[in-house]
């Protein structure tokens, strides 16, 4: 069960490149606050700009330095296939609690559209997905409706 507070880590740069130090560091602090969980590669962790092997090396830290914390990573994009692409592949490195799936960006699916790529998401991975829904950003806002039904999947 995810339950709890989680911080929506952000992925530090040095000189172009992950700064894996100072996101342990960041690690470290959040759990001497009290965390209880991460989420890895949400947008706010620059998930769309992050190639995948960003992403399996943010993983695996957040993995071996917040050992017994919950994960919720981040794998959504406006690409239903790359979606499932990447949960696929993460799902196989385990230590995964949830997926956080943002609605898809630029797109502007309809909500059927919406029920659609979120179905096929969930039916290509056991790791239990976490609707993200940012309209601000994504310029399309899934509806209480929507919701209601993928939540019967």
């Amino acid at each position: 069960m995810i339950e709890g507070m989680y911080t929506a880590l952000i992925s530090p740069f040095r000189n172009g490149r992950l700064d894996l130090e100072s996101y342990e560091n960041l690690i470290k602090d959040q759990i001497k606050k009290g965390i209880d969980g991460f989420i890895v590669n949400g947008t706010t962790g620059e998930s769309p700009t992050l190639e995948t092997e960003e992403v399996f090396l943010l993983l695996e830290k957040t993995k071996s330095v917040a050992k017994g914390k919950k994960i919720i990573l981040g794998c959504g994009s406006n690409s239903t296939y790359k979606t499932i692409e990447l949960a696929n592949t993460l799902e196989s490195k385990g230590g995964i609690d949830a997926f956080l799936v943002v609605v898809p960006y630029y797109n502007k699916p309809t909500q059927e559209g919406l029920f659609q790529h979120f179905k096929t998401i969930h039916d290509s991975t056991s790791v239990p997905i976490i609707l993200y829904n940012v309209p601000g950003r994504t310029v399309i806002s899934m509806q209480p409706e929507t919701c209601a039904r993928l939540s019967q999947l």
